[in-house]
This record gives C-alpha cells, structure tokens and sequence, in this order.
C-alpha cells in the first residue's frame, strides 16, 4: 500500500497517558511501518526526547496527566517537525492559535482516521 511505504521508517514520538491506549497507539504504528518513539506519559519525558530523538512527526494526547501538551508542540513547531493533536475535548479554542494548522483527532477514533491524518501530516512527498 502506498500510504505504508510514504510511513515506513518515520519516527514519531507517541505522547499518551492512558497506558493501554498508549501501548495500542505504539503497535498500531508499528504496523504501519513508523518506527514509534515512547510512548511516555508526561510534557517533561516528551521535551526530554523532542531535545534528545531524531523525529520525524508527534502524536500528542492534548492532556497529559493534568498538563496540556502545547510546550511539547510549540517546541516540536520551533523544530519544523509535524504534529498531529489528539483529543476527547471538543472546545473549538483548546488548540492555540500558533498550533491550529496540525491536524486534531477527535478521541475515540478509528484506525483508518489515525492512518490518514499521520499520512496527510508525516509522510515524506
């Protein structure tokens, strides 16, 4: 499949803090063929590998245990790597103005949902 080989090889950072969904999150991409960084649970583990990792795109939970995960975009944002929000909330203003263009999953979401927005937003051209 096209998509597939447009992903197989990213490294995307998997920002989540629900264990299962997480760990679900990381074989998912594993099939697709990313090569998944993380998972981790919090703003602080997240900078720590944004400063530390070659990436090539993030999946972000916007909550992360309490804490909202807009330092970890704004800094991935500095570095000209691509971002895609994931999230149950729906308030139309939770995303910051400086973040609005990423791409916004709205929790729970499908697979297929999950493959086009990573497509549309890591895939190299």
């Amino acid at each position: 499949m096209a998509e597939q080989e447009a992903l197989r090889g990213l490294r995307i950072l998997i920002a989540e803090d629900n264990v299962f969904a997480a760990l679900e999150l990381e074989q998912t991409l594993r099939d697709f063929g990313c090569e998944p960084v993380g998972p981790v649970a919090s703003v602080a583990e997240a900078l720590r590998l944004v400063r530390e990792t070659p990436l090539d795109g993030a999946l972000l939970d916007v909550d992360l245990r309490g804490e909202r995960c807009f330092p970890i975009a704004e800094e991935l944002r500095r570095r000209d790597i691509p971002v895609v929000f994931a999230t149950g909330y729906d308030e139309q203003d939770l995303i910051p103005q400086t973040l609005t263009a990423a791409p916004r999953l709205r929790k729970p979401y499908m697979t297929s949902e999950l493959q086009r927005a990573i497509v549309q937003a890591f895939a190299r051209a």
